[in-house]
Protein backbone atom coordinates (compact mmCIF):
# COMPACT_ATOMS: atom_id res chain seq x y z
CA UNK A 1 0.00 0.00 0.00
CA UNK A 2 1.42 3.43 -0.93
CA UNK A 3 0.71 6.02 1.75
CA UNK A 4 2.51 8.95 0.07
CA UNK A 5 -0.68 10.60 -1.20
CA UNK A 6 -3.19 12.13 1.21
CA UNK A 7 -6.16 14.43 1.12
CA UNK A 8 -4.95 17.89 2.11
CA UNK A 9 -8.30 18.79 3.68
CA UNK A 10 -8.10 16.18 6.45
CA UNK A 11 -5.43 16.25 9.13
CA UNK A 12 -4.70 13.73 11.87
CA UNK A 13 -3.16 15.09 15.04
CA UNK A 14 -2.01 13.70 18.35
CA UNK A 15 -2.47 15.45 21.66
CA UNK A 16 0.87 16.99 22.64
CA UNK A 17 2.38 18.60 19.54
CA UNK A 18 0.70 20.45 16.74
CA UNK A 19 3.80 20.16 14.58
CA UNK A 20 7.58 19.84 14.62
CA UNK A 21 9.82 21.29 11.91
CA UNK A 22 13.25 20.04 10.92
CA UNK A 23 15.36 22.24 8.64
CA UNK A 24 17.76 19.92 6.82
CA UNK A 25 20.85 20.33 4.65
CA UNK A 26 19.74 17.91 1.90
CA UNK A 27 15.97 17.88 1.36
CA UNK A 28 16.14 15.12 -1.28
CA UNK A 29 18.07 12.76 1.04
CA UNK A 30 15.67 13.52 3.89
CA UNK A 31 12.64 12.97 1.63
CA UNK A 32 13.98 9.54 0.68
CA UNK A 33 14.72 8.61 4.31
CA UNK A 34 11.45 9.86 5.82
CA UNK A 35 9.43 8.59 2.85
CA UNK A 36 10.72 5.07 3.48
CA UNK A 37 10.35 4.96 7.27
CA UNK A 38 6.97 6.72 7.36
CA UNK A 39 5.64 4.39 4.66
CA UNK A 40 6.42 1.48 7.03
CA UNK A 41 4.39 3.29 9.72
CA UNK A 42 1.55 3.92 7.21
CA UNK A 43 1.92 7.70 7.58
CA UNK A 44 1.45 9.55 4.28
CA UNK A 45 3.77 12.34 3.13
CA UNK A 46 2.53 15.42 1.32
CA UNK A 47 5.11 16.87 -1.07
CA UNK A 48 5.08 20.57 -1.90
CA UNK A 49 6.85 22.71 -4.49
CA UNK A 50 7.95 25.15 -1.77
CA UNK A 51 11.09 23.44 -0.45
CA UNK A 52 9.42 21.31 2.20
CA UNK A 53 7.27 18.23 2.76
CA UNK A 54 5.07 17.23 5.68
CA UNK A 55 3.57 14.17 7.30
CA UNK A 56 1.05 14.64 10.07
CA UNK A 57 2.89 16.66 12.76
CA UNK A 58 6.31 16.59 11.07
CA UNK A 59 7.46 19.29 8.61
CA UNK A 60 10.85 18.90 6.91
CA UNK A 61 12.24 21.83 4.93
CA UNK A 62 15.38 23.08 3.26
CA UNK A 63 17.14 26.20 4.60
CA UNK A 64 16.04 28.02 1.41
CA UNK A 65 12.35 27.32 2.00
CA UNK A 66 10.06 30.12 3.14
CA UNK A 67 8.91 27.60 5.78
CA UNK A 68 12.32 27.86 7.52
CA UNK A 69 14.44 30.67 8.89
CA UNK A 70 17.44 29.74 6.75
CA UNK A 71 19.35 27.69 9.32
CA UNK A 72 19.49 23.92 9.82
CA UNK A 73 17.84 22.97 13.11
CA UNK A 74 20.63 20.80 14.49
CA UNK A 75 20.22 17.46 16.20
CA UNK A 76 16.94 16.35 17.71
CA UNK A 77 15.36 13.16 19.00
CA UNK A 78 12.03 12.12 17.39
CA UNK A 79 10.08 9.04 18.43
CA UNK A 80 7.42 7.56 16.16
CA UNK A 81 4.80 5.14 17.49
CA UNK A 82 4.73 1.70 15.88
CA UNK A 83 1.72 -0.62 16.00
CA UNK A 84 3.80 -3.72 16.84
CA UNK A 85 7.32 -5.10 17.12
CA UNK A 86 7.38 -6.21 13.48
CA UNK A 87 6.79 -2.59 12.45
CA UNK A 88 9.72 -1.45 14.62
CA UNK A 89 11.90 -4.05 12.88
CA UNK A 90 10.68 -2.97 9.41
CA UNK A 91 11.29 0.70 10.30
CA UNK A 92 14.91 -0.12 11.18
CA UNK A 93 15.49 -1.99 7.91
CA UNK A 94 13.87 0.78 5.83
CA UNK A 95 15.93 3.45 7.60
CA UNK A 96 19.23 1.68 6.96
CA UNK A 97 18.31 1.04 3.32
CA UNK A 98 17.51 4.74 2.73
CA UNK A 99 20.38 6.70 4.20
CA UNK A 100 19.91 6.12 7.92
CA UNK A 101 22.66 4.91 10.26
CA UNK A 102 22.31 2.48 13.14
CA UNK A 103 22.02 4.09 16.58
CA UNK A 104 20.46 1.11 18.41
CA UNK A 105 19.13 -2.08 16.81
CA UNK A 106 15.55 -3.17 17.58
CA UNK A 107 15.10 -4.63 21.02
CA UNK A 108 13.60 -4.34 24.48
CA UNK A 109 14.58 -1.24 26.44
CA UNK A 110 14.52 -0.79 30.22
CA UNK A 111 12.22 2.27 30.15
CA UNK A 112 9.18 0.16 31.10
CA UNK A 113 8.05 -3.46 30.56
CA UNK A 114 7.18 -4.07 26.91
CA UNK A 115 9.11 -1.03 25.56
CA UNK A 116 10.47 -2.28 22.22
CA UNK A 117 12.34 0.27 20.13
CA UNK A 118 15.01 1.02 17.57
CA UNK A 119 17.13 4.12 17.04
CA UNK A 120 18.63 5.39 13.78
CA UNK A 121 20.34 8.59 12.71
CA UNK A 122 18.71 10.39 9.78
CA UNK A 123 20.85 12.05 7.05
CA UNK A 124 21.29 15.14 9.28
CA UNK A 125 22.20 13.21 12.43
CA UNK A 126 18.81 13.46 14.15
CA UNK A 127 18.16 10.49 16.45
CA UNK A 128 14.96 8.91 15.11
CA UNK A 129 13.20 6.21 17.11
CA UNK A 130 10.37 3.82 16.39
CA UNK A 131 8.74 2.43 19.53
CA UNK A 132 6.06 -0.09 20.42
CA UNK A 133 4.96 0.18 24.05
CA UNK A 134 3.51 -3.32 24.27
CA UNK A 135 -0.08 -4.41 24.40
CA UNK A 136 -2.40 -1.47 24.95
CA UNK A 137 -5.75 -0.14 23.76
CA UNK A 138 -6.09 3.38 22.38
CA UNK A 139 -9.20 5.43 22.96
CA UNK A 140 -8.86 6.69 19.35
CA UNK A 141 -6.26 6.26 16.59
CA UNK A 142 -5.87 10.04 16.20
CA UNK A 143 -7.73 13.29 16.35
CA UNK A 144 -9.24 14.16 12.95
CA UNK A 145 -9.49 17.76 11.77
CA UNK A 146 -11.61 18.36 8.66
CA UNK A 147 -10.83 21.65 6.97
Amino acid sequence: MDWTIMETTRLHRGRLLDHLQLVVRDLKASREFYGAVLNVLEIPIVDTADGYFWADELVVSSPESAASQGVATGRHHLAFQAKDRATVDAFYRAALAHGGRDNGAPGERAYHPGYYATFVLDPDGNNVEAVHHGEARRSAPSMVIDL
